[in-house]
């Protein structure tokens, strides 16, 4: 998929949301990666916290591990 197309998804995506909350949430992260260089978040991290990062993305590779992602959904409403 070309940049073109991913930028008119990610606009019918937006234009569908009606929870200010997420919209906020969306646009704060997108202006923080906007912003930063690939590895300034990572290098900005304790140890301690890229050892929680890591870990969870070890959890991750379980998928009995995983939650539905309609689950997560209806746990921010």
């Amino acid at each position: 998929m070309s940049a073109i197309e991913l930028k008119k998804n990610l606009h019918k995506i937006v234009d569908r949301i009606e929870d200010e909350r997420l919209l906020r949430t969306i646009c704060s992260f997108l202006e923080v990666r906007e912003k930063s260089t690939d590895g300034q978040m990572w290098d900005s991290l304790t140890e301690s916290q890229k050892r929680e990062v890591l870990e969870a993305y070890a959890e991750s590779e379980n998928d009995s591990n995983l939650i539905e992602d309609k689950d997560v959904w209806e746990g921010l409403k």
